[in-house]
């Protein structure tokens, strides 16, 4: 993502046959999807290639009407992640890139200084990675392992912070952004004290990200090794789960067979009863460490505007926190009856 923030400088209305040449400077968009992909793009997204940068301008219009001071990148390759993920519905993917910025600009813990060697500590743990092939969907597995995180070390931001350019990465992708992810999450070794610092504010937080804040299609969510704790932990997440997502969670325990019936052994590592070998987190910390540069520009588009300020956007959060933060006390006699 790349490109010209302010509105002054966009386009005219869509259909103007000279877009393009009116803005040399913003990167013209190239389709790289495989014709397969444009068919399925079509079918289950409503993307139509020949309508395609007419949405992306419609999209910009309202931005620039709508939201003037958002701060955000206008290129078509940007705004394209937001209607894909909502399927070209122009209200809901605006809602989508709004939510998007008020995200970023409400959890600083989370996003100041947002680079992949800061970092660095987290992926070497092996906390989150991706695995190396697809499935047979085509879609990326991203696989999170609680257990590899010691809390006196760092904070459980830092997670989040991981996990959180692990998907701006993938969603860089445009097979990604048509065919979506999987998520394998391994839950052995999580204790009590572990799962309390997951409370209701964080779970808030992060589950609103996934589902409201963030241009990416999260098909399937596999939870493997669970311990009774879990029971508690759902708890805490499921009010704040849309039923969609929440029927997309796939609790297997310890049966290997069950997570092989969503995810074929072909494509897991020997650890989850696969045939791909050992577990190997070097090459996607290698390709994430890589792209710190990429983020950096990137994130560079994305400014606060100046009529806000932190303080302004976090007045609200104060009192979502205090009123979780209540919640959570209501929470820990369940977590250790679970336990």
């Amino acid at each position: 993502m790349s490109g010209d923030s302010d509105c002054t400088r966009t386009s005219p209305s869509a259909g103007s046959p000279s877009d393009n040449e009116l803005l040399p400077d913003r990167p013209k968009y190239v389709c790289s999807l495989s014709p397969d992909l444009i068919t399925k793009a079509r079918e289950e997204l409503q993307e139509k290639p020949e309508w395609r940068l007419r949405d992306v301008q419609a999209l910009r219009d309202m931005v620039c009407k709508d939201y003037p001071s958002l701060g955000t990148c206008l290129d078509d390759a940007f705004l394209l992640k937001f209607l894909r993920a909502r399927k070209f519905d122009y209200d809901r993917a605006l809602q989508l890139l709004v939510n998007y910025h008020t995200c970023r600009r409400s959890w600083p813990e989370v996003f100041n200084n947002l680079k992949p060697s800061a970092i660095k500590p987290v992926l070497e743990s092996g906390f989150v990675t991706v695995l190396p092939r697809l499935d047979p969907e085509g879609r990326h597995v991203v696989c999170i392992r609680p257990d590899r995180w010691t809390p006196s070390n760092y904070p459980i931001t830092e997670n989040i912070r991981a996990i959180y350019l692990t998907l701006e990465k993938l969603i860089q992708s445009e097979e990604t952004q048509v065919n979506g992810i999987v998520i394998l999450a391994d839950y052995k070794g999580v204790s009590l004290s572990k799962a309390s610092h997951f409370g209701p504010f964080v779970a808030k937080k992060v589950i609103g990200i996934l589902q409201d804040g963030f241009p990416i299609r999260i098909k399937a969510v596999n939870i493997i090794n669970e311990p009774r704790i879990f029971k508690g932990i759902f708890a805490i997440i499921k009010p704040f789960l849309k039923e969609k997502i929440a029927n997309r969670f796939f609790l297997h325990g310890s049966d290997l067979n069950s997570l092989h019936q969503n995810i074929p052994p072909v494509i897991l590592p020997e650890e989850y009863g696969g045939t791909s070998g050992k577990l190997d987190i070097s090459a996607w910390n290698e390709l994430l460490l890589a792209s710190e540069e990429d983020f950096l520009h990137d994130f560079s588009q994305l400014v606060l505007p100046c009529d806000s300020s932190p303080h302004d956007v976090l007045v609200s959060g104060d009192a979502d926190e205090k009123q979780c933060d209540d919640s959570l006390r209501g929470m820990k006699p369940q977590l250790y009856y679970c336990y």
